[in-house]
């Protein structure tokens, strides 16, 4: 399916940039990074009435993690999955981790990245990790899945952590810019494209699109002002004296009837 997914949306087996823009380009459906408790990374609800999917996922330092969520869910989104426990780790989950799994590193892809390897090292990992941007666990059940490691050594490599590889390895910058944007919060781009056009329109305050994305009021000022967005005024805009209407005005019950008070 991960595989389908790829071949529907022309992803090819390269590795896969933005998630929160891809799926909500491919899907149509609202994604947006929240504020969670430390054992919250996402979840998806649906709502039948209007036929509209919400997915949250949690702001935090561990990007590779934030994106298996995302793909995790993705697979939910797909599948159609429905309320379940979420303490079991029911088939369903299986199966959106096993589809987070293909779709971050396809095997092709993997394949086309590595070529032949004659031995696979902890340096093999971390290009492996750098690349598709997914955990070393990840990365190295792909690589056994492709042959280039055995079950033994995943098993040796599963306790691993991408900070470690990535300072060892020296990308330890590129992994900072990762985690300083899976920190950011980040609401549905659908919103907030129509709150920026009710700013425009004068409608919707700065402070509240501020509010929304988690950022200061100055900043969106700043930023809507440097592409030329401004607030309308209703007042110079819209309302010459010549435009308002005609108001006729029923005086006559306060005209004189005759009587003294």
């Amino acid at each position: 399916m991960a595989e389908q997914f790829r071949e529907e949306h022309r992803l090819g087996v390269q590795p896969l940039g933005d998630l929160v823009a891809l799926i909500e380009q491919s899907t149509g459906h609202d994604v947006a990074v929240l504020d969670a408790e430390p054992d919250e990374h996402g979840l998806t609800m649906r709502d039948p009435v209007r036929d509209r999917v919400f997915i949250g996922v949690a702001r935090t330092p561990h990007p590779m993690r934030q994106r298996s969520t995302l793909a995790h869910e993705l697979a939910h989104l797909i599948f159609g999955d429905r309320a379940q426990d979420l303490a079991e780790r029911s088939p369903a989950e299986k199966r959106a981790d096993a589809f987070a799994r293909h779709l971050l590193v396809p095997q092709e892809g993997l394949r086309e990245f590595l070529g032949v390897v004659a031995k696979a090292t902890e340096s093999t990992l971390s290009d492996v990790v750098q690349r598709f941007l997914v955990s070393p666990a990840i990365a190295a059940i792909a690589m056994r899945d492709a042959s280039y490691i055995s079950p033994d050594t995943v098993s040796e490599w599963k306790d691993l952590y991408t900070p470690e590889l990535a300072t060892r390895f020296g990308w330890q910058d590129q992994y900072r810019s990762l985690q300083e944007d899976s920190q950011r919060l980040r609401a549905p781009q659908s919103l907030v494209a129509r709150a920026n056009a009710g700013y425009a329109a004068g409608v919707v305050s700065a402070q509240t699109i501020a509010s929304l994305r988690g950022v200061s009021e100055e900043q969106v000022v700043k930023e809507l002002y440097e592409v030329g967005l401004a607030p309308r005024s209703p007042a110079e805009a819209d309302f010459e004296v010549e435009d308002l209407p005609t108001v006729t005005v029923d005086l006559t019950g306060l005209e004189d009837d005759g009587e003294d008070a």
